[in-house]
């Protein structure tokens, strides 16, 4: 009897570890050095990464929770427009998928040229890291 509610125990914890999504396991500081390769080309992140965006919004007042398209002054294509009217908000769910394949998630978005975050664990590092960003 013992050893079946062991079992049992243990296959409960194993597929409750397995419904938890990649990203909610993510390394800021790895995520902060990734953000710094990849994303400031065109993204802004204030003080927190030096090099200064020139194509994107800026990310320096925080992503996570808050709605999508909604920073002032800039221009987002059709697609991120649409999105926005249609209520997305960066929540980490979303961010994953975006991060992802960004053409596949908003179609028509600027962020052609970024092919994505392929890997897993890369995703969840940057999610990490932008949720260390002011929040709304």
């Amino acid at each position: 009897m013992k050893k079946t509610a062991l079992c049992l125990s243990a296959a409960l914890f194993a597929l409750s570890m397995a419904s938890v999504p990649a990203w909610a396991a993510g390394d800021a500081e790895s995520g902060k050095k990734l953000a710094e390769q990849k994303c400031t080309t065109c993204h802004a992140f204030g003080k927190v990464i030096a090099k200064a965006g020139k194509i994107g919004p800026s990310l320096e007042a925080g992503i996570v929770g808050k709605p999508a398209g909604k920073t002032a002054g800039f221009a987002y294509s059709p697609g991120m427009t649409k999105m926005s009217g249609e209520g997305l908000t960066w929540t980490e769910e979303n961010l994953d998928k975006f991060l992802t394949k960004p053409k596949d998630f908003i179609q028509g978005t600027k962020m052609m040229a970024f092919q994505g975050l392929p890997k897993d664990t890369e995703r969840a590092d940057v999610i990490a890291f932008l949720k260390t960003l002011p929040t709304p």
